[in-house]
């Protein structure tokens, strides 16, 4: 290969740059291939809708949605020339109307689990990348290995005829692991493309929202009761949209009504109690926004189970509040088992588990998870220790920082009898917490160092009346709280309602006894 772009290359290029080209084109050849092949037929596991799956990339250029046996498959265009195939697989749910409500809840605000496919394709593709550039040296070094005397032995030993005809084959070769001919893009169940019809096509007497007319349906599986399912989940996701996409608006509008953050403060925005409801997410971020909030913590109950399936709850709240560095988060008592903990870990979230934390901003917080577990019942079963000793770690924990000079400002528990003790000893300036579903407080403590705390619970974010919130509209009044500090110590609050009607009761800024002192 040199000889030949010697011979055709200006006389002004040296040796070494000849030599670097021929080099390239060997690596290209093999990098590029294997980093394509490896690439497309990649997949990855994870947790999508409620649903065990399997993510793929495509060449079709479509989301494409395996239902299973007994739903038609579906698929949305991406608008890339890359497309995805996600199989589902078993789910908690064996009742299919229950099921396609919640796809509908889910599809209504699908932030979190769009970028969740987002981020396992492009890691696919960076990873395949990464072993295409490392293989893709194997030609060049096997070049060097045999060093220019064999080289010349071999080339004396090989015809032009030879050579030509191994170009070609290897050529063909790199070709064909490139463009996969025999291997048509990824689609379920094999189905010709004219099997793909808009759903407007196969339903026409069905009102079918703007934003899901792109949608396509495998037209052979549309049964009359299936038609029923679908047009049951089109009412829920238009009147999710509706709802949720209201309050949005008119959050935006909130920024007067908020009091703003002073040169030297810092905004926490406090959720608990979500138990699943997406919908409010982006509702919260936007409050966050007009607040001027740059600090989330959560109090909590984020799911009403704590299993896998819940899942897309965690990715919705990570999804809404991209962007923010300083996330904090303690488990409540419905976020059962060890899946919540360990997937907001991976999410990148600060999960407090008795140790004290700071902020970019220096608020120092100490936290712990809720010693109980419940299901989706009102009963609670205690787990290794009580509220009580819980409540006595985490307020000799605050009251060692109180003596160290690194004194904790707040304390993030799920419930506010957590922070009993630490209150009563004087060791915290305010205790923030959630479970009971109603805004309790804030409520001033003087402990037995005559220093004044506060404690504070706050409503349910996701507007649960029991621990299931997920739904086209609040199931009961929702809320979050604006929580300000100023050098790190909490100076006030200030709670924000949202009704089931639509509508929004800000309640006035609320200064905390730290204000004073």
């Amino acid at each position: 290969m040199r000889a030949f772009l010697q011979a055709r290359a200006p006389k002004s290029w040296s040796r070494a740059a000849l030599t670097t080209l021929a080099y390239g084109a060997g690596w290209t050849l093999v990098a590029v291939p294997v980093a394509y092949h490896g690439f497309m037929t990649d997949d990855r596991d994870t947790v999508i809708a409620g649903h065990d799956a399997r993510v793929s990339p495509t060449r079709d250029g479509y989301a494409t949605v395996n239902l299973g046996a007994y739903l038609p498959d579906v698929r949305y265009p991406t608008d890339r020339s890359i497309g995805v195939l996600i199989d589902l697989g078993k789910t908690n749910v064996d009742n299919y109307q229950a099921l396609i409500q919640r796809y509908a809840l889910i599809a209504s605000h699908p932030e979190g689990e769009i970028r969740k496919v987002e981020q396992l394709v492009t890691d696919m593709a960076l990873s395949n990348a990464v072993q295409g550039v490392a293989i893709g040296f194997v030609g060049p070094a096997l070049w060097l290995i045999v060093g220019a005397r064999r080289r010349r032995q071999l080339v004396t030993a090989i015809s032009w005829k030879s050579a030509g005809f191994g170009v070609l084959v290897v050529s063909l070769v790199a070709l064909a692991v490139t463009v996969e001919p025999w291997n048509t893009p990824h689609s379920p169940s094999n189905v010709e493309a004219a099997s793909w019809q808009p759903i407007a096509s196969l339903m026409p007497e069905a009102s079918i929202p703007e934003q899901a007319q792109p949608l396509q349906m495998q037209g052979g599986l549309i049964t009359t009761g299936t038609k029923r399912l679908v047009q049951s989940a089109f009412d829920t996701y238009r009147t999710s949209i509706t709802f949720y996409d209201e309050l949005v608006d008119t959050a935006e509008g909130l920024a007067d009504l908020l009091r703003q953050p002073e040169e030297g403060e810092q905004v926490a925005i406090l959720v608990s109690d979500r138990h699943d409801n997406v919908g409010m997410d982006q509702v919260t971020r936007v409050i966050a926004d007009q607040g001027g909030a740059s600090v989330l913590l959560n109090a909590g109950d984020d799911t009403s189970t704590g299993e896998p399936w819940e899942a897309f709850s965690l990715d919705s709240l990570d999804a809404a509040f991209e962007g923010y560095s300083d996330k904090y988060v303690v488990l409540g008592n419905h976020d059962e088992g060890a899946f919540v903990s360990s997937y907001f870990d991976d999410l990148g979230f600060t999960v407090l588990d008795g140790e004290v934390a700071e902020t970019a901003g220096g608020i120092r917080i100490l936290g712990a998870a809720d010693p109980r577990s419940s299901g989706l019942g009102n009963w609670r079963d205690a787990v290794g220790i009580s509220l009580e000793e819980q409540g006595i770690l985490l307020a000799d924990t605050a009251c060692a920082a109180d003596e160290g000079e690194t004194r904790v400002s707040t304390l993030l528990v799920h419930d506010a009898s957590l922070g009993r003790e630490a209150l009563s000893r004087g060791c915290v300036d305010l205790v923030l917490a959630g479970h009971l579903h109603s805004r309790v407080g804030p409520k001033e403590v003087t402990g037995d160092n005559g220093t004044t705390g506060s404690t504070y619970t706050t409503g349910t974010t996701g507007g649960a009346a029991y621990a299931f919130a997920l739904g086209s509209k609040l199931r009961r009044d929702a809320m979050v709280t604006l929580i300000t500090y100023r050098d790190g110590i909490p100076v006030g609050l200030q709670p924000v309602t949202i009704k089931t009607t639509g509508t929004y009761d800000v309640t006035p800024y609320i200064p905390l006894p730290a204000a004073a002192g």
